[in-house]
């Protein structure tokens, strides 16, 4: 069953763009350790596996070298400081390579899973995770119970594949007690490699099980209740209310802007009472008529009394005025319409002569 929100209701919902935003943000993402563990490994294997030549060169090297001063060795703490020095520094330089790989590996694992993310926030201070019952809830809860059977079954499976291959090359280690220790250490090396090789199959097995249930895990937990989802809309689009009154404010700015235009017009035509449509004509700047203010009902009546305010004719042509009022307040009179409000102009010029 889905996890219960604090906020009341079953998490049904897929999580929003939004959601998943913060969770980033706070640091929570999809991120498998055994992801990490395996590409460490591996990477670790495929550079040994090149490198091991170089390496076990470079150590027969500073042995041979500490072996052939040994006569002359004189034990003198400034003689044994020397002799840590130098074995620290040679051994430094031969584990470096070694040490950037891990580092590399580390660093790529993770923005393989998450990509790029850079947050303080898991680290800040926080009373929730030191709360005994929310810690104690943590304890027994379904990640923590798989968190014990992935940690039970790696070495239950790396044990065995450690067991197997050691067994399975018993007779030929046998046979070391014969041979040189050069070969001694060659064959340790290749049982090490090989038994390396195995766990790194395994682990990776394990990373890609462990990286899905991972993801699966988080999109359950960003998942969000019915409530959460109105919330989240009403945070990101507004209060219902306050863009209702912000609506009704523009609407009113935009009628008193549009009752302006009434005394600049030259002609109102009304249907006659119901409807109520203002038209402007200036030959010097217009190719057309266009319609500076329209309404309906209260908005016509009160278009009506400021033209008769400013003596702006108004005449009654219903047809006319039902099609004027369809077109868009600003708009040109189209060609259709031409002769009927041509004659209605004609008519308004002979009134004002």
């Amino acid at each position: 069953m889905a996890e219960e929100s604090s906020t009341g209701g079953e998490k049904t919902e897929a999580p929003s763009s939004k959601r998943r935003t913060d969770f980033r943000n706070k640091g929570q993402v999809a991120q498998s350790k055994e992801v990490t563990t395996a590409a460490l490994f591996t990477l670790v294997l495929l550079f040994w596996i090149f490198y091991m030549p170089e390496f076990w060169g470079g150590l027969s090297n500073l042995i041979s070298s500490i072996w052939r001063n040994a006569e002359v060795f004189d034990g003198t703490p400034s003689r044994v400081y020397s002799l840590v020095l130098y074995v620290v520094k040679e051994m430094a330089i031969l584990l470096i390579p070694l040490f950037a790989v891990v580092v590399v590996a580390g660093f790529f694992s993770t923005i393989f899973q998450i990509g790029w993310l850079f947050t303080t926030k898991p680290i800040s201070p926080d009373i929730g995770k030191i709360n005994p019952i929310k810690g104690f809830g943590r304890m027994f809860s379904l990640r923590s119970l798989v968190d014990l059977v992935k940690s039970a079954a790696k070495v239950i499976l790396i044990g065995w594949v450690a067991y197997t291959t050691l067994f399975n090359h018993f007779e030929e280690a046998l046979s070391l007690v014969d041979t040189s220790p050069h070969a001694a250490i060659l064959f340790l090396a290749r049982v090490a490699t090989l038994i390396l090789a195995k766990v790194c199959a395994l682990l990776i097995v394990i990373a890609a099980i462990d990286f899905l249930y991972t993801k699966h895990e988080m999109e359950e937990k960003m998942k969000m209740t019915k409530q959460e989802v109105k919330e989240e809309n009403k945070d990101m689009e507004g209060d219902p209310f306050i863009k209702g009154q912000i609506r009704r404010i523009q609407q009113e700015m935009a009628q008193k802007r549009m009752m302006a235009e009434v005394p600049e017009a030259d002609v109102v035509v009304t249907n006659p009472t119901h409807l109520a449509v203002a038209i402007k004509y200036d030959t010097k700047t217009m190719v057309t008529p266009v319609i500076t203010a329209k309404g309906a009902d209260h908005v016509a009546m009160h278009i009506r009394e400021i033209a008769k305010d400013n003596n702006i004719p108004i005449l009654e042509n219903p047809p006319v005025a039902r099609l004027l009022h369809k077109l868009d307040l600003g708009a040109s009179i189209p060609e259709e319409m031409f002769k009927a409000v041509a004659e209605i102009l004609a008519h308004v010029y002979s009134l004002k002569k």
